[in-house]
């Protein structure tokens, strides 16, 4: 990592329960985990879902032997955000060390967020206690208001509306500023107020999109989450440079996840869904997105001629003929002149031999974009899809 670049992972992203129904694969099904990596190495975490144990695991594989030292902040004592830490590897092995904060609940009293770990895992719910973790472990409470600071970023603290209780995080980093408010519902005006100040001018800023404004004006009111239309309102009046839409719900698909992010982005700004294994970096010329490749299904070599429509970064409409390289159930990969936005909506035109009478077809497949890369050539972009179904309608004349 460049030593002038702040790094994102998501390993995490859903909301109140993890997934693996095969319709949320893109988007991924574990519960809200946020890793960062700042420039001076230093290593904090934002929730503790089921996502932590994705990276506990990558952290034992890329660093066997390198004592690990983290600072995990924890939001609130929901069971989504805490459900990861018993199967966190590293908090087993006596050569790491973690920092623990989050809040005193008025529910359990002094030293909260330890009593709920230890009570995760008392008898009858798990086979082992506390006592099993060997990692040197140190537990702080903040509140609202506080701010902290972690070697060269500061960290400060405020109150979301929540069930509960709930922190909103705002980390500044030297190279940018990243704010983490998932679990908050609009309608307080002073914590409205609260979290505007919190995003003010962010680089990147996190929100709950769990439900529509329909669900939040009617069934869900009172559940404690937000939508992405809040979010884009948020986002604009706190002048946010890029909206992550996050805490998606477990009851939306990923063609659920993309119908919102598609009406998000006709508001206007830089907007996102967060994604499992998505990385971000804050850093000169500003934030970077990176997408995981999800194509599960096996790859083939190809040659097939296709026609690629779709929208390019600065919004505007593209056709443009290319060849599809490499093939699978779920998607491709291919080199194109244009550059299409990721996450952006492509519809791939194929011409395979289908064994009509001429030996040649047409096939209409509709996908999203999930990787970009240099091509072999400085005026060309290598471009992952991933499809999601094929379009049964008539290819339109070329």
């Amino acid at each position: 990592m460049s030593d002038n670049v702040t790094k994102l992972g998501f390993w995490g992203v859903r909301g109140s329960t993890p997934t693996v129904d095969r319709a949320n694969w893109r988007y991924g099904g574990n519960t809200p985990c946020l890793e960062i990596v700042t420039s001076n190495r230093t290593r904090i975490i934002f929730d503790c879902g089921t996502g932590l144990r994705g990276l506990g695991n990558r952290w034992l594989q890329t660093y066997p032997d390198m004592p690990m030292e983290a600072h995990i902040f924890v939001t609130h004592y929901h069971w989504d955000h805490i459900q990861g830490i018993p199967f966190f590897a590293p908090l087993y092995s006596e050569k790491n060390k973690f920092h623990f904060y989050s809040f005193r609940s008025k529910h359990l009293g002094s030293g909260s967020l330890q009593r709920v770990l230890e009570a995760q895992m008392a008898t009858p719910y798990f086979p082992v206690d506390t006592s099993a973790m060997t990692a040197q472990r140190d537990f702080t409470e903040i509140a609202g208001g506080d701010t902290i600071q972690i070697n060269d970023s500061k960290l400060t603290a405020r109150w979301l509306n929540h069930p509960q209780g709930c922190l909103g995080f705002r980390l500044e980093t030297p190279e940018g500023t990243l704010v983490y408010a998932t679990d908050n519902e609009p309608g307080v005006p002073e914590l409205d107020k609260s979290l505007r100040e919190l995003a003010t001018g962010a680089d990147i800023f996190i929100n709950d999109a769990q439900y529509s404004p329909e669900q939040l004006a009617g069934p869900k009111k009172g559940w404690g989450h937000s939508t992405w239309l809040e979010g884009v309102r948020v986002a604009e009046e706190a002048k946010v440079k890029n909206l992550l839409l996050f805490h998606h719900d477990p009851e939306s698909s990923d063609k659920m996840v993309d119908a919102i992010l598609a009406q998000a982005r006709q508001k206007g700004g830089n907007v996102w869904a967060a994604a499992e294994g998505m990385i971000m970096t804050m850093g000169s010329p500003g934030a970077a997105v990176a997408l995981p490749s999800t194509r599960t299904g096996q790859r083939r070599r190809t040659h097939f001629p296709a026609m690629i429509e779709g929208y390019g970064e600065d919004g505007a409409p593209f056709s443009e003929k290319t060849i599809i390289h490499d093939l699978s159930l779920q998607g491709a990969f291919l080199y194109m002149t244009h550059c299409p936005r990721l996450q952006s909506e492509v519809r791939v035109k194929m011409e395979a031999n289908l064994g009509d009478a001429d030996g040649t077809g047409l096939i209409w497949m509709k996908g999203y974009v999930v990787r970009r890369e240099a091509g072999p050539q400085p005026n060309m972009t290598g471009v992952g899809l991933v499809f999601t179904s094929e379009i049964d309608i008539e290819a339109p004349d070329e």
